[in-house]
């Protein structure tokens, strides 16, 4: 059912649930990606975020339970066959609604990260089906793609990451207080950044906030203002043709020289050569 879609993220017409297929360019891969149940068909994917990799194969799902700037890699099967998988985009409402429905004991116990890897169920896979089976049938999108989705959902929070999918519908979690301080850091990237006054509006100390920022994301908040910094920069520099030193000033750092390293550090390549190699990829890339 999902044989059509294509090497970057392909709309199914039903909400939230999205196909790909195949070699995906790398530099695509490296972004800050939305909150997610990803299950894979066929192949495998590594997921790096920070200094942690997990990697997933057939019959395995990938929960993302925040906003977090991962760098990804997709193989084929062994036996040959592309790349394959599917995902739905997590609504807190809907999870919320959900939950309102459970008793509060439903659901896994693991919350301290926010993303996480585990073996798919039977029933799991069943729901999956029936709401991809939706792409041969249009006119039931609307009446059964939101059952199958509350299924595809509590099925997830029967599994080890229920806790984790619990937190992100309740406001007063951590993780919900740190999934508002990254919308704060990703709506003024390039500005600099006072980790006392993040605290403060999360209502935590400083400490906690810290503590709780890392264990969700695996980065401090300042690192991931870096990352989300250094993925911005090499969007400006394919993309946009900018400068070394134009996109680094436009993404808040003070000096080139240091931008430079850092992005080294992260890309395996000074920024210009970076770009200059993705770009002769993309040039090369059958079409």
């Amino acid at each position: 059912m999902a044989a059509k879609a294509e090497n970057r993220r392909t709309e199914t017409g039903i909400p939230r649930v999205a196909m790909v297929q195949g070699a995906i360019p790398e530099h695509q891969l490296a972004a800050v990606y939305d909150p997610m149940i990803n299950l894979i068909l066929q192949g495998s994917k590594s997921m790096t975020v920070g200094d942690r990799t997990l990697r997933y194969d057939p019959a395995t799902y990938f929960v993302m339970s925040i906003e977090l700037p991962a760098v990804g890699q997709v193989h084929p099967a062994a036996t040959g066959e592309p790349y394959l998988a599917v995902s739905l985009t997590l609504d807190p409402s809907v999870v919320a609604n959900l939950l309102a429905d459970l008793p509060a004991t439903a659901g896994g116990q693991e919350k301290d990260c926010g993303f996480s890897v585990a073996a798919v169920t039977p029933e799991l896979m069943d729901a999956w089906v029936r709401m991809l089976r939706l792409m041969q049938r249009p006119a039931d999108i609307a009446a059964l793609a939101p059952v199958y989705e509350r299924e595809i959902l509590y099925r997830v929070l029967q599994g080890p990451h229920g806790g984790m999918l619990r937190e992100i519908a309740a406001p007063d979690s951590a993780m919900a207080r740190v999934s508002l301080a990254i919308q704060w850091i990703r709506r003024d990237f390039n500005a600099p950044l006072r980790v006392e006054a993040l605290a403060q509006k999360a209502a935590m100390s400083v400490s906690a906030f810290h503590r709780h920022f890392k264990a969700v994301t695996n980065f401090s908040p300042l690192q991931y203002q870096k990352r989300v910094r250094l993925l911005h920069a090499r969007t400006l520099l394919v993309a946009n043709a900018h400068s070394v030193t134009s996109a680094a000033l436009d993404v808040g750092y003070e000096s080139a020289t240091q931008f430079s390293r850092d992005y080294a550090r992260v890309f395996g390549l000074p920024p210009a050569r970076d770009a200059a190699r993705i770009m002769a990829n993309v040039r090369g890339a059958p079409r």
